[in-house]
């Protein structure tokens, strides 16, 4: 096993001037080394380097690679002496010289040479002990080589290494980053079963963490139950994934439980589990509790980031608290915590969610800018939605050139805002052009562009050309969503095909895109439509026997079409059972029913007269 030389041994290494040795070590290795170092500079390796050797007195020895792997000469100079020390009668390389070597490579990037120098290294009777070998681990995972990280690490374990608990947290946090999560447990059973080895905190926390993602909660909890059996403390990120996990599951009183253990077992909250509390809370409707939990933080002496504040001010701001949200931002730079893009897009996206006027929001997009945070797209993709929803399409068009103008890549989102508001306001045409626009400069569109544009080719009865669309976005691999097949099936209701409409509402089925509450409802208002009762009954039924249930909009069209057909007994019980299912009749209900009675009175009267 390799051993560290001492100081004399040291000293005797670098011996010049006829073999006597300078009162001073250090400044002897330090001018030995500057001579060396320029003619390896100059010559590179070859025979004047290794004649510079002999003058020098130079030993080769495990010290003397390691000190020239770490000159500052081309990587080539360095794996041709490597290559070359390696051959001397009287000098074998040994861990240390191997790993300096090793990082050498793995820095330059040179995986061939590495994968040669650790099978190399394996081979000889070079000693590997566990530090050593999660250190190769961790090189070839990072070099993606995790197939061959896995062989080695088998190999040197079979005959010349027992590989300790870190050696295995190497191998598994490996396997984890590289998203090999299935072999996980399956180490973790070898390593327990090893018999001299067992999973240590970090193990657990990998693990669990692992679980978490996979969404397998049981195994989680299961070994967070067995590592407290095995004595072992759990640290505050094993409990803040548990935290996740229970939100994840709406068990906020459990996730708030952990916290009162991790205070029992003098466990510190970190502001990585101050934020999932929060962000938990929040998700949970508990905003009162999410503010509280801030503050308990402050008075714990835990200084926020700017991602614990970011998800506050997100919480506060889309639960009508504008104003607390706006105390969190002031908080901030008293905390010196100075917000960044998202903050600003968090607080633009709240004051258009509660309504504020536009200009307020424009406000803070050129406060923003004046405080030297750049807009991200994100940023202009709010404000062109914003802007849209608010009728000032102009302004939304403004900041899309300004978008072009600042190099951002084309926002998908903000184009399908602004085609939807020039769809709803008849302008088709310009609505068109910018879809062809996004097109041409994105080279494809998403699914949720293409099913707007389609709803306004089917508003405006171009038919046709919503179909070539449809069947456009199919040929080019973006696969129709919900949306893409209501756009259609909408468009084919209003041009009275019906029969057409319920094929495609089949072979949206067979495609695998389940149909939602709007896509039945569209069906159900065509059937009603043209089709009469009977066949709009049928499939009324055929919804409260499914999955699907029917939702007041259904029930109104049903209302309606019975009313029409002058069935106002049957009306009247769909309306008692619309009442027992917890659904309130609107309006549009009463207006349906008034409006058939008034047809049926004015027919009878022409009857009669």
């Amino acid at each position: 096993m390799f051993r560290m030389p001492g100081p004399q041994e040291e000293n005797h290494n670098f011996p010049i001037n006829g073999g006597r040795v300078l009162s001073n070590g250090r400044n002897a290795r330090k001018l030995l080394d500057e001579r060396f170092i320029r003619i390896l500079k100059i010559f590179k390796w070859g025979p004047d380097a290794e004649k510079a050797l002999e003058v020098l007195k130079l030993k080769v020895d495990a010290r003397l690679v390691r000190e020239v792997l770490k000159v500052d000469v081309e990587t080539t100079v360095k794996i041709q002496f490597f290559k070359w020390a390696g051959k001397r009668r009287h000098f074998q390389h040994d861990s240390t010289t191997y790993m300096a070597f090793i990082h050498c490579l793995d820095e330059n990037r040179l995986f061939g040479e590495l994968w040669k120098t650790i099978q190399e290294m394996v081979k000889s009777s070079c000693a590997i002990g566990p530090a050593e070998l999660s250190e190769i681990v961790k090189i070839l995972g990072r070099a993606k080589m995790v197939n061959k990280a896995l062989s080695i690490f088998y190999q040197v374990k079979g005959r010349k290494c027992i590989p300790t608990a870190s050696t295995y947290n190497s191998v598994i946090f490996m396997l984890v980053q590289e998203g090999h999560h299935e072999k996980v447990h399956e180490l973790y059973n070898e390593m327990c079963s090893e018999g001299h080895c067992f999973p240590d905190t970090v193990t657990y926390s990998v693990l669990i963490s692992t679980f978490s993602k996979l969404n397998r909660d049981d195994s989680a909890f299961r070994l967070f139950n067995e590592m407290k059996d095995n004595g072992l403390q759990p640290t505050a990120k094993i409990y803040t994934t548990l935290m996740g996990i229970y939100f994840k599951l709406g068990k906020v009183e459990e996730a708030l439980r952990l916290l009162q253990e991790m205070r029992t077992y003098r466990c510190s909250p970190t502001v990585f589990t101050y934020t999932e509390l929060i962000r938990g809370l929040g998700k949970s409707g508990r905003v009162e509790d999410a503010y509280s939990i801030y503050k308990n933080m402050l008075k714990d002496g835990c200084k926020p980031d700017v991602v614990l504040m970011n998800n506050l001010i997100n919480i506060l701001g889309r639960s009508d608290h504008l104003k607390d949200a706006f105390k969190i931002l002031g908080e901030m730079k008293m905390l010196n915590c100075t917000p960044n893009v998202v903050t600003y897009n968090t607080i633009i996206k709240s004051l258009f969610d509660a309504k504020a006027p536009p200009s307020v929001a424009d406000s803070w997009f050129q406060k923003m800018k004046k405080d030297g945070v750049v807009p991200s797209s994100f940023t202009y993709s709010i404000l062109i939605d914003g802007f849209c929803k608010t009728n000032r399409v102009e302004q939304a068009l403004l900041l899309l050139e300004e978008m072009d103008e600042k190099g951002f890549p084309p926002c998908p989102a903000a184009y399908c805002s602004l085609i939807n508001s020039l769809g709803k306001a008849k302008r088709y045409e310009a609505a068109n052009e910018l879809f062809q626009e996004l097109k041409e400069n994105c080279g494809h569109s998403s699914s949720r562009v293409y099913a707007v544009m389609i709803k306004h080719f089917g508003k405006c009865r171009r038919l046709n050309e919503a179909i070539s669309l449809f069947n456009e976005m199919k040929k080019l691999g973006c696969t129709p969503d919900v949306y893409a097949y209501n756009a259609l099936m909408s468009g084919m209701v209003r041009a009275d095909m019906i029969d057409e409409a319920f094929s495609i509402f089949r072979t949206m089925e067979e495609n695998g895109c389940t149909p939602d509450i709007n896509s039945h409802n569209i069906i159900l208002n065509g059937l009603a439509k043209t089709g009469g009762p009977k066949r709009a009954m049928e499939m009324f039924t055929k919804m409260k026997n499914s999955t699907t249930k029917p939702d007041v909009v259904s029930y109104n069209t049903i209302l309606g079409c019975l009313s029409r057909a002058g069935m106002f007994e049957e009306a009247a019980k769909l309306m008692k059972e619309m009442s027992s299912q917890g659904l309130q009749y609107d309006l549009i209900t009463y207006s349906s029913i008034l409006e058939a009675v008034g047809k049926v009175d004015e027919d009878r009267n022409m009857f009669e007269s």
